[in-house]
């Protein structure tokens, strides 16, 4: 800024310097926090100590010896980690979905084990002066206690992690899970896989269920109609397109589905879902997340029959109690097609609110988004 009369000239250098400041203060880029968890990036050894009975009086640890392999997602404000130890207590084959949420610049940490295939309460915090604490309120053995996730001793090749409960409200901490990692080279790490075509046509020997997402797996072009108002008589429909990434985890057992696209009105959107088997059950749970957002929708429920794959759950639609149901079909062409309603008669009656007919593409760049 050029100025002639040098009071002038201070008081414009002063006012840039204030809206540097506020800038700094308030830009998300800056003070947000959603690139936290780009330390942790990449494929790491992990060793393992957890307490046996915890809130027992217990000091019995068991120990494991592992891998576990961080990606990111959404460009860095959402990371799913892939954890696979084992040792002479027996093997954990897990994963954590990490997503940030921009507006209270808070991130949820949520946990899935590989045997029940169910998301874990999500641990709720953040990152101050490179330490990240995130609480969360859980039931064990039928009481209520406090659970607190401690991330800390950032280094470039080495990171440390407790977990801890609380039976007094936060007064005192009994640690019960302690990991220590060390970076490894990406080859030195086993867990997760690329997307291939091959995956997509390989053929799930169980019949229990939990190959049933297989056809998913791979790179899409997806054409999407979204209804212009749900449960309000509209027959509008707005058409748009955009593209999705389905990479498998857990063998198949459970997938990670990262989708994109502008839909008009309604801006730009970018999803992801996390799909988990229950071996026990044989359902699945769909579990939905926007990156505006960044916490999880309830999970859909269901499972496949005859073809059809049918998943329910209860939601809310401005204000109102809904179920909301997912259908899949046309799940062995090269076009399955989807479709979500909404009824708010208990299920008498459902309103198709929207439909993706997909269309598989080759490999390309879209695998590395």
């Amino acid at each position: 800024m050029k100025r002639i009369v040098a009071h002038f000239l201070l008081c414009s250098l002063a006012a840039a310097l204030l809206c540097m400041t506020v800038n700094a203060q308030q830009s998300p880029e800056l003070r947000g926090g959603q690139h936290d968890f780009d330390f942790e990036l990449g494929s790491w050894k992990t060793h393992v100590k957890r307490l046996v009975h915890p809130l027992t009086g217990s000091n019995t640890w068991v120990e494991y010896e592992g891998t576990s392999v961080v990606r990111k997602i959404w460009g860095g404000h959402a990371n799913l980690v892939e954890l696979e130890v084992g040792g002479p207590a027996g093997h954990i084959e897990g994963l954590s979905l990490r997503l940030y949420n921009p507006q209270s610049r808070q991130w949820s940490l949520n946990f899935a084990n590989s045997n029940d295939g169910i998301l874990t309460p999500p641990t709720i915090g953040e990152f101050k002066d490179g330490r990240g604490e995130f609480y969360d309120q859980e039931t064990l053995n039928g009481r209520a206690i406090f659970v607190r996730f401690v991330i800390s001793d950032i280094r470039p090749d080495s990171c440390h992690f407790e977990q801890a409960f609380s039976a007094d409200g936060g007064k005192t901490w009994e640690v019960n899970w302690i990991a220590s990692d060390t970076r490894v080279s990406e080859s030195s790490a086993t867990p997760g896989a690329e997307v291939t075509k091959a995956d997509a046509t390989a053929a799930g020997s169980g019949s229990d269920g939990g190959h049933d997402f297989d056809f998913e797996i791979g790179n899409w072009e997806i054409h999407l109609q979204r209804l212009a108002d749900r449960l309000a008589g509209s027959h509008t429909w707005i058409k748009f397109d955009g593209t999705s990434v389905t990479r498998k985890l857990w063998n198949g057992r459970s997938q990670i589905e990262e989708f994109e696209t502008d839909s008009g009105p309604g801006g730009h959107i970018e999803g992801l879902t996390l799909r988990l088997f229950n071996p026990e059950t044989h359902e699945w749970r769909l579990y939905w997340a926007n990156s505006k957002v960044g916490t999880l929708d309830p999970p859909q429920i269901g499972q496949f029959k005859d073809g059809v794959g049918a998943f329910y759950a209860q939601d809310s639609w401005k204000g109102k109690f809904v179920i909301v149901r997912f259908l899949w079909t046309k799940t062995t062409t090269p076009q399955p097609h989807f479709e979500q309603s909404f009824s708010n008669d208990g299920g008498k009656t459902w309103e198709v609110n929207w439909i993706t007919d997909q269309t598989r593409v080759e490999d390309s760049g879209m695998a590395s988004r």
